[in-house]
């Protein structure tokens, strides 16, 4: 998880972005902090894509073998 101050840092400077009064050692800060943002993001989703389980309406497991795969492969090195 990124921390609140770097997420409050991110949106000040986003927002002096569009408001046109950012200067380019802050733009490029914002860059940073968005890359930062957008990998912890990923990772997250990731995750939690790799652990869904899908279940039909009557109750059969019809989680996919891609996910299903992952899942093996994930308990393995634990």
């Amino acid at each position: 998880m990124l921390e609140n101050h770097k997420i409050e840092r991110l949106n000040a400077l986003a927002a002096k972005k569009k408001s046109g009064t950012i200067s380019k050692r802050e733009l490029q800060e914002l860059e940073g902090l968005r890359e930062a943002y957008l990998k912890n993001f990923r990772s997250s989703f990731r995750k939690q894509v790799e652990n869904t389980k899908v279940i039909d309406p009557e109750g059969k497991d019809v989680t996919p073998q891609k996910l299903k795969r992952i899942q093996q492969d994930e308990n393995n090195k634990n």
